[in-house]
């Protein structure tokens, strides 16, 4: 059994920054790939920024020069640092992680229950 389990949301101004974190826990053998989605309300989920073993970054453009992923592979964990955040940037975020559970088995799709980030003065 794999778990996800965010931090880091909150209510922040425009311009203002948050970090979020989510850390993997279970039978994990090898994290091939992490990742950010977000869903604000009324709209469909959208990925964020992802990031795989020994890959680059990928951001949506609508986040890019603003937003940084980064890995943590020895604490199974995955942060968002969300800078110069707009009124558009509120969503429920939720990490995504694909895992292994085994040596033989094959890349599983996992997901965080969501943070709420709310920005808004």
């Amino acid at each position: 059994q794999v778990q996800l389990a965010e931090s880091g949301g909150g209510l922040v101004q425009p311009g203002g920054s948050l970090r979020l974190s989510c850390v993997a826990s279970g039978n994990i053998f090898n994290i091939y790939a992490m990742g950010w989605y977000r869903q604000a309300p009324g709209a469909q989920r959208e990925l964020v920024a992802a990031l795989t073993s020994g890959g680059s970054p990928h951001y949506a453009d609508s986040v890019k020069g603003r937003f940084t992923i980064s890995r943590d592979d020895a604490k199974n964990t995955v942060y968002l640092q969300m800078d110069s955040l707009k009124p558009g940037d509120t969503a429920v975020y939720s990490c995504w992680m694909v895992i292994t559970t085994n040596i033989l088995g094959v890349g599983m799709d996992y997901w965080g229950k969501g943070t709420l980030v709310t920005v808004s003065s």
